[in-house]
């Protein structure tokens, strides 16, 4: 498709300037699409800013799992549970946590572990090759993550889970308390048991790595502008952003959505609707603490996630289903610094900054991503959850291989190939719960990735 008059190399705007629009912005500018990288705040300063930095690539168990609903009375009633839905919002949730209870049915998690599995594939070497490439090697992490465990029963628990990593392939090593205290000597003696992932890694710096990308696309050539896009509109065949600034009145061959939470306000007018709702994550960073911890460290028993961060020990977690509106639940941050201070030694007279940004959750935990059926030339990428990092490389790679075809490295395509488009099959009976059906002439009905 044409850009300005005379050339040849497609026009796109991306919006959304978290880590996975940026990821996408930069991949399309690689290959030679004019990019216009759009956000209403500077580059990762959204959820890409506050997120807990790991590379998890073996995160293959959705949040609904088997068993879910009997857990939805303490999500509504105990304000401190890892999961929690407060009564006020509950009203307006109830259709996303009906598709959420229906997509904890063993066979639907089985295959949204599949498609998880298919998305984190090769995120480690991606990364670890990104941060050299952007001059930033110092920002990756490779020393694996702990996972651990006050008892037996605890991990009991979380059984299936790590029965769906060793699935995919993922090695496993148990420690006991001797083990755990060899890695990371200042953990309480509370936790007995670890569970260590060798092939993980960290980013100590979640905002200076999109930033860094950010710099990168705007020395290859890409443009960025800071404004906030109200509205889409196709005129005869070519795309227009409700924006001001550098993107008002510019017309586009392809918009890519990657404005996490806030994607489905934008795509609604257009019929597009998505089971998208704010998985609300909490994060408290001490002002120093980061040699409590080697390396990421998860309290699994409590879901919380502990990482030593250039500039402090961040410690983040928790889902809260809120909602966009409402102001940050400052009890959930402070039972983050109360865990802290209980599992490690020397925090507590640290100051400390809490921070509180918006997941973009699908039921099944699977991210929306490639083309919207019935809308030429729009793009989709959202919904990763907590696996934004994790996913963003591998989900720039299918919006441009499909964008703009496939780009071979060598003798070998860039991605492995299981992005389907839209309309091709893909989806099952049992994932449509995730979408709103499509009436004669009405909203569109999507797929995503196999």
């Amino acid at each position: 498709m044409p850009g300005p008059a005379g050339d040849s190399t497609p026009a796109v705007a991306v919006i959304g300037a978290g880590i996975v629009g940026a990821s996408i912005a930069l991949a399309l500018r690689k290959r030679g699409a004019q990019v216009l990288l759009v956000d209403r705040d500077e580059p990762g300063r959204g959820c890409s800013s506050g997120n807990s930095g790991a590379i998890s690539v073996s995160s293959v168990a959705p949040l609904a799992m088997p068993g879910v609903l009997a857990s939805v009375p303490r999500m509504m009633l105990d304000d401190a549970s890892p999961l929690y839905l407060p009564w006020r919002y509950a009203p307006r949730a109830l259709p996303w946590l009906a598709r959420f209870v229906a997509a904890a049915r063993p066979a639907v998690v089985q295959a949204s572990a599949a498609r998880l599995a298919a998305l984190n594939a090769g995120a480690l070497e991606a990364h670890e090759a990104m941060t050299r490439e952007l001059g930033v090697p110092e920002l990756f992490l490779r020393r694996g993550h702990l996972h651990l465990y006050p008892e037996e029963s605890s991990l009991a628990k979380d059984a299936a889970g790590w029965r769906l990593r060793e699935a995919a392939g993922h090695r496993v090593e148990r420690l006991d308390r001797a083990g755990i205290e060899a890695l990371e000597p200042a953990v309480s003696d509370r936790y007995r048991i670890g569970l260590f992932l060798a092939g993980h890694a960290t980013i100590l710096d979640p905002l200076r790595y999109v930033q860094a990308m950010a710099r990168a696309f705007a020395a290859a050539g890409g443009r960025i502008a800071r404004a906030e896009v109200a509205g889409l509109a196709q005129r005869q065949g070519r795309w227009q952003l409700r924006a001001a600034g550098a993107a008002q009145g510019r017309e586009f061959d392809h918009v890519v959505v990657a404005a996490g939470a806030w994607s489905g306000r934008l795509l609604a007018p257009l019929g597009v609707r998505l089971a998208l709702e704010s998985q609300r994550g909490y994060h408290v960073q001490f002002a120093g603490g980061r040699e409590a911890v080697s390396r990421t460290v998860v309290l699994a028993d409590r879901k919380v996630f502990v990482t030593p961060m250039e500039e402090g020990l961040r410690i983040g977690g928790t889902v809260e289903i809120g909602g966009l509106a409402a102001p940050p639940d400052e009890r959930r941050a402070a039972v983050l610094a109360r865990i802290a201070r209980e599992s490690f030694r020397g925090l507590q007279d640290l100051p400390a900054q809490t921070w509180m940004g918006h997941r973009p959750c699908m039921p099944d935990s699977v991210p929306v991503i490639g083309p919207a059926p019935g809308h030429t030339g729009l793009w989709l990428a959202t919904g990763h959850g907590h696996l934004g990092l994790t996913q963003s490389l591998g989900t720039a790679s299918r919006i441009a291989d499909a964008l703009l075809g496939p780009c071979h490295c060598g003798s070998r395509p860039c991605v492995s190939g299981d992005f389907r488009a839209a309309g091709a099959g893909r989806v099952r009976s049992c994932f449509l719960r995730s979408w709103r059906p499509r009436p004669a002439g009405g909203p569109t009905a999507l797929s995503r990735t196999d």
